[in-house]
C-alpha cells in the first residue's frame, strides 16, 4: 500500500485576533467551517486547530485500538475515547504540550492484562501519536478499573 494523502484548506481574513477563517476538508465534512481566535484562546462558538487535533487523536487512537483488538481476536462492543490537547504560551508564541487520551471500552472476554497491552500499543502506534512531539497520556478503563499506560 502506498501513502495516502488527505487534504484540507484554510482561508483567513483579517488580523490574528480580530480576523476570521474557514476550514474545508477534502471529504467536505468540514466545508467553510468557521474558526477564529476567540474559539482558540477564549470561548468562541467556532472550531479551532487544537479541537481538530484532539478529534484526530481520539479517532486515530480508537481505530488503532480496534485494529489491535481484532488482531488479538476480540471485538469491542463499544470504545469511547476523549482527548484533550493543551496549548501553552512559550517564548516563540505557543506550543502543544500535551495530548491526554481517556478511553473506556466494553469488550467481551478480554482480560485486564490483554486490554492494557493493546491500549498501550494503540497509544504508541497510532499515526497521530507518532506525529505529536509532546507528552501523550492515556487513561484506559475496562470494567470500572482505570489503568494509566
Amino acid at each position: 500500500m502506498s501513502g495516502i494523502a488527505r487534504t484540507a484548506k484554510a482561508i483567513w481574513k483579517g488580523t490574528g485576533k480580530e480576523g476570521k477563517g474557514e476550514l474545508t476538508t477534502q471529504s467536505a465534512v468540514l466545508e467553510n467551517t468557521p474558526y477564529e481566535f476567540h474559539s482558540r484562546f477564549e470561548n468562541g462558538k467556532h472550531t479551532n486547530p487544537e479541537e481538530l487535533l484532539a478529534a484526530a487523536h481520539a479517532g486515530c487512537f480508537t481505530m488503532a485500538f480496534a485494529f489491535g483488538l481484532n488482531k488479538a481476536g476480540f471485538t469491542a462492543y463499544e470504545i469511547e475515547t476523549n482527548c484533550a490537547v493543551t496549548v501553552t504560551p512559550d517564548a516563540g508564541g505557543f506550543t502543544i504540550t500535551k495530548s491526554e487520551l481517556t478511553m473506556g471500552a466494553k469488550i467481551p472476554g478480554i482480560t485486564q492484562a490483554q486490554f492494557d497491552e493493546i491500549a498501550a500499543g494503540a497509544k504508541a502506534g497510532c499515526p497521530v501519536s507518532k506525529l505529536y512531539k509532546c507528552e501523550i497520556t492515556l487513561s484506559a478503563t475496562l470494567g470500572g478499573q482505570s489503568k494509566a499506560a
